[in-house]
């Protein structure tokens, strides 16, 4: 067994998972309950505190506009089911439901979070529900109410279990095979954070630790070191040596003691790994890239719900315009092209033609018109271009075919726009991240850079989204587009 290691080597890796014990905490051994029992009471504090809010606002109106009242007083519970719900399900998409520690701060900002998400998806359940006198007083109300609520419950619940295990109530002692560098890490983690409920009462090792008051004694003496200091879980820190591990293992075991083995740490890369199965083989996964389920679920629900309304409420505008194209110019209405998607799928994307019939056979006698730079190819004074389309692409209203784009899957309506073949099989790789998501009808390259004839800045963008997804963010990107439309900035 090595020596152990000074502070200094453990530092950097070991300080980003620190953190003091006032400020964390952990829902220990019992994932089941913080999966269960903590959904369970984010539930019941909204529906606690949002029947106060919900129907303090029905009597003021029932006092105030006895119309209104008639008109909401009705769909009032129904709403109240739903937010509820949907508070709950935006938590678990903060991962406010899993066993891993989190800071205060970092709690703090994942429910603010969380209710502000279900917020704006209640709002447009309202908004769906056709009901109007839904006040948007009466909604933050009760986003504020709810989210001070469920704040007060979660730090009384932090201070209940800090006080407890300050106490010696709810902890349980550890006693840690191995005092080389890993188990000194994992004492000191545990010293540090009290409120994992973990009692460090000292090492067994067969190596002679000289100046360590907690080495209780060689590896042999486990019986006697445990029951005198009424041990309940062994952690075994020194996984390479085999036949160690299963003689301590098998006498554990007859003391009715809990038995933990930390894995090879990796020098820090292991730290927290995830252990798990890949099919029947346990795995350490010392890297993986999170998948964010919930966010991409939404995600693709905004994507269904806007391209569904979209369609519907512009039905007559997209019939006018297919009306005008036949009469501007000889030449289908549609322009269908083949596009590179997600992962390097073709699709067939859709648009309003705004060009004359034949203008793919004559790019080559307009190439020296580009005005753009690297592999993109776009000018202003194209000749191609009708006189209708001209007005079509200014305010892009070519490309609202895309949104039956968007409701079959094949793009979303925030994301990299989706390159043609010839672009495509230029791409270099790391071009090529720019095709880890959907394409998307609107973008940062929208917003941002419209008219940049760079090519670096449309990928630099691309990958700048990529990296920073949130649904936020889309959001955010969506608002912005329609002032940048509506200024008829397009070509």
């Amino acid at each position: 067994m090595s020596t152990p290691a000074p502070s200094s080597l453990i530092a950097p890796w070991q300080q980003s998972l620190a953190t003091s014990a006032a400020g964390t905490w952990h829902r220990r051994d019992s994932s089941t309950r913080s999966k269960l029992l903590y959904p369970v009471l984010d539930l019941a504090c909204v529906l606690l505190i949002s029947p106060l809010i919900f129907w303090g606002w029905s009597d003021w109106l029932a006092d105030s506009r006895p119309a209104a009242h008639q008109q909401v007083s009705g769909p009032l519970p129904g709403f109240l089911v739903v937010y509820a719900v949907l508070v709950v399900l935006s938590l678990h998409s903060q991962d406010l439901y899993s066993s891993r520690m989190r800071s205060l701060y970092d709690e703090v900002i994942a429910v603010f979070r969380g209710t502000a998400l279900a917020t704006i998806l209640l709002s447009f359940f309202v908004y769906l529900s056709g009901v109007k006198n839904v006040s948007r007083l009466l909604v933050g109300l009760d986003a504020f109410a709810v989210t001070f609520g469920l704040l007060e419950w979660r730090l009384l619940n932090r201070k209940r279990v800090l006080r407890r295990v300050a106490q010696g109530l709810d902890v349980r002692n550890v006693l840690i095979i191995g005092a080389g560098k890993v188990g000194q890490t994992l004492a000191r983690y545990f010293d540090e954070n009290r409120g994992l409920g973990f009692v460090v009462k000292g090492f067994l090792d067969n190596e002679a630790r000289n100046g360590d008051q907690r080495l209780l004694g060689r590896v042999e003496e486990l019986h006697r070191v445990a029951r005198a200091n009424f041990v309940d879980d062994v952690f075994i820190t020194i996984p390479s040596e085999r036949d160690l591990v299963k003689t301590v293992a098998l006498e554990a075991r007859r003391d009715r003691l809990s038995v933990k083995v930390v894995p090879e740490l990796y020098d820090g890369l292991a730290w927290q790994a995830a252990i798990g199965y890949a099919g029947g083989f346990p795995v350490v996964e010392l890297h993986g890239e999170p998948i964010p389920a919930f966010g991409l679920l939404l995600k693709r629900s905004l994507d269904v719900f806007i391209s569904i309304a979209a369609l519907v409420v512009l039905a007559p505008v997209l019939l006018m315009i297919a009306v005008l194209i036949k009469l501007d110019s000889r030449g289908p209405v549609l322009y269908r092209s083949t596009r590179v998607g997600k992962k390097g799928r073709h699709f067939t994307c859709y648009k309003f033609r705004s060009m004359v019939c034949d203008a793919e056979s004559k790019r080559d006698c307009v190439t020296h018109l580009n005005e753009r730079q690297g592999l993109l190819f776009k000018a202003a004074n194209d000749p191609r271009i009708t006189r209708l389309g001209r007005f079509l692409r200014k305010y892009s209203l070519d490309e609202l075919l895309q949104f039956w784009n968007v409701l079959k899957g094949e793009m979303s309506i925030v994301g990299p726009r989706p390159p043609i073949v010839g672009e495509y099989q230029q791409y270099g790789l790391d071009h090529l991240r720019r095709l880890d998501v959907l394409p998307g009808i609107t973008g940062l390259w929208q917003i941002r850079a419209r008219r940049d004839p760079s090519f670096d800045k449309y990928l630099g963008l691309d990958l700048e989204y990529i990296e920073n997804w949130s649904i936020w963010l889309d959001l955010k990107i969506l608002l912005q587009t329609i002032p940048v439309v509506c200024k008829g900035t397009g070509q």
